[in-house]
């Protein structure tokens, strides 16, 4: 049964997408995981879906008709022709990449429609977490791609997932997501009170050492960490320009073109301290 994990923040723009592709080809490519992944694009930008299939294929994917993440909350909604369902789960999943052990990356992607299921998310939110229980006993990890806003996604995915991942860039503006997210979650277990989501910790994100500002920023995340008994990383994801290359180039950072090798090991650290934070 797949371990389940939602990368989530509520201020947009720290590399929520970069840092959930990422993660799954290390998990997929990497000894000693080599895990098969399932990637789901839950944020209405589908910035995750095009840095893993590329623009032209991700077109495609439109074009093709066949279902995506926004399919899956309409599901059971009334039309003239009838009840909107899914017939076979499988249409609804891309292989991205497979490796000859088995391990592999596959995607829901997402499309910019799914903003139009937060205009009546009535009785939605348990769609996707329905949807992956039909799927997840052929899958190690679960990567959730979330939206920077509290909305029916943000509930779909914390009844979906087993943890939560919060990225969170060294900057001022970056860490006021996190007292929003504090909120979310004391909402959500007040109103789910069986639920077992756990937070697997917050991770710095792009971070420079830069001073004094990002020394202030991260002092303020942990004092909000320590608060709330939340996990810091100890591996920081280094700030590098290579990230926006691969995600134009569609390929992680150990394959993309001239990243350095201090790069590569300093998200293989970060890797390995997740693995262990979820039990992989």
């Amino acid at each position: 049964m797949a371990v389940t994990v939602s990368l989530i923040n509520m201020k947009g723009g720290v590399g929520k997408s970069t840092l959930t592709v990422n993660l799954a080809w290390f998990l997929a490519w990497y000894p000693p995981w080599k895990k098969k992944v399932l990637v789901v694009d839950l944020d209405p930008q589908f910035n995750a879906s095009q840095y893993l299939v590329g623009v032209t294929d991700y077109e495609a994917i439109l074009q093709s008709k066949k279902p995506t993440i926004w399919d899956i909350f309409e599901q059971g909604t009334r039309t003239p022709a009838g009840k909107a369902l899914i017939e076979d789960p499988h249409d609804a999943i891309y292989r991205v990449i497979e490796f000859n052990d088995g391990s592999l990356v596959d995607l829901i992607p997402s499309r910019l429609e799914l903003a139009l299921s937060l205009k009546n998310p009535g009785h939605k939110e348990r769609n996707l977490s329905r949807f992956l229980d039909e799927v997840k006993e052929e899958y190690d990890v679960i990567l959730i791609d979330c939206a920077p806003t509290e909305s029916v996604l943000t509930t779909a995915a914390y009844l979906s997932s087993d943890w939560l991942l919060v990225p969170v860039k060294p900057e001022y503006l970056s860490t006021i997501g996190l007292p929003l997210l504090v909120n979310s979650m004391e909402d959500f277990k007040e109103e789910y009170e069986s639920d077992d989501l756990k937070l697997a910790g917050i991770v710095f994100n792009s971070a420079s050492d830069y001073l004094p500002e990002e020394w202030l920023a991260k002092k303020t995340v942990k004092e909000i960490a320590k608060q709330n008994g939340w996990y810091v990383f100890k591996t920081e994801i280094n700030f590098s320009r290579s990230y926006p290359r691969g995600a134009r180039e569609g390929r992680p950072i150990f394959r993309t073109s001239y990243s350095r090798y201090h790069n590569v090991s300093n998200f293989g650290e970060f890797a390995t301290e997740f693995a262990s934070r979820v039990h992989l």
